[in-house]
């Protein structure tokens, strides 16, 4: 295991750096000046230099790549060309909003998922599983935004059960922070739980009619005992899997979900950079969400060892 988690290290740290070329060469491919940005149209070329200059894109994107390499590796981010506020004061601000978020989402949506997929495997052919696929299709078919729009109309709005916008730190009060984020966790998580509720329901129902099942059955075994420990246990790769894939696309949802519910994360930080060509504060958040889903997928690669015995990764 120590020889596998080392070679997943350092493959993870090479799959880094090359993302951050690509991430620093990608950034400055986007339209717009960020100097025109800052200094408005109406500025002189002379006060356009004079901003190119201040921030160093006057140089050869190599001299800005290391320069910039060399910043991150001693923790400086830069500032912000819109604000000048150090980056790592506006991630420290907003990314956990949005981690808190995100959390909440994966928890609503695993908890929903591998539920209602054991329920649609349990009882195939009957209402329940009906209502399963349901609430799979709504949520794979109906845009994330809509879900929002209706959320706030009629829990929020109409029937008061939930606060249609605003925030709370959960690390301040944690169950007035969390009643603040379970619309839009649920509303963000929805569109998971529906994968995981498909992907759960498949492999439980591949898992329940191999021979070792039926061997369980054979020799007087509880259904509930086998559909726990023998079915779930092996359809919870499949969990681990898509919680880890999914990750990315989770973030990104969450620049709407944000939006729609007014909570001070990232993505009406990465937003307003985008359309300010903010390159620091866009390269600090891009760059945090590859780190993040590099540690996610080095976590999965090590949770199916733990879950299924069968794998051996370490071996290999």
């Amino acid at each position: 295991m120590i020889r596998y988690l080392s070679t997943r290290l350092w493959h993870s740290a090479i799959t880094l750096v090359l993302a951050s070329v690509v991430i620093f060469i990608g950034i400055r491919q986007l339209p717009g000046d960020p100097a025109i940005a800052m200094a408005g149209e109406e500025a002189s070329p002379e006060q356009l230099d004079a901003i190119r200059s201040q921030l160093g894109l006057d140089q050869p994107l190599p001299v800005q790549y290391f320069s910039f390499i060399g910043r991150l590796l001693q923790g400086d981010l830069g500032k912000s060309t819109r604000t000048g506020t150090p980056v790592t004061d506006l991630l420290a601000g907003t990314l956990p909003v949005t981690l808190w978020l995100a959390a909440y989402a994966i928890v609503v949506a695993v908890v929903v998922g591998v539920l209602l997929g054991v329920v649609a495997e349990r009882f195939r052919g009957r209402w329940p599983e009906w209502l399963s696929n349901g609430f799979a299709l709504i949520g794979l078919s109906v845009p994330s935004f809509w879900l929002g729009l209706l959320a706030i109309l009629y829990l929020a709005v109409n029937l008061g059960w939930f606060p249609a916008s605003g925030y709370v730190d959960v690390g301040t009060n944690p169950v007035r922070g969390l009643y603040y984020l379970t619309l839009p966790a649920v509303i963000l998580g929805t569109g998971l739980a529906a994968v995981i509720l498909r992907q759960t329901r498949a492999s439980m129902i591949e898992t329940m009619s191999t021979d070792y099942v039926r061997t369980a059955r054979a020799k007087g075994l509880g259904g509930g005992r086998i559909l726990f420990r023998y079915g779930l246990r092996n359809s919870l790769i499949v969990v681990v899997t898509i919680v880890g894939l999914q990750l990315g696309g989770l973030i990104s949802g969450a620049v709407v979900t944000e939006r729609i519910f007014a909570l001070p994360g990232f993505g009406k930080l990465t937003l307003d950079s985008v359309f300010t060509r903010d390159y620091p504060v866009i390269q600090a958040v891009v760059l945090v969400i590859t780190v993040g889903y590099i540690l996610i997928n080095l976590a999965v690669d090590i949770l199916y060892s733990a879950i299924n015995p069968r794998i051996r990764v370490g071996s290999n």
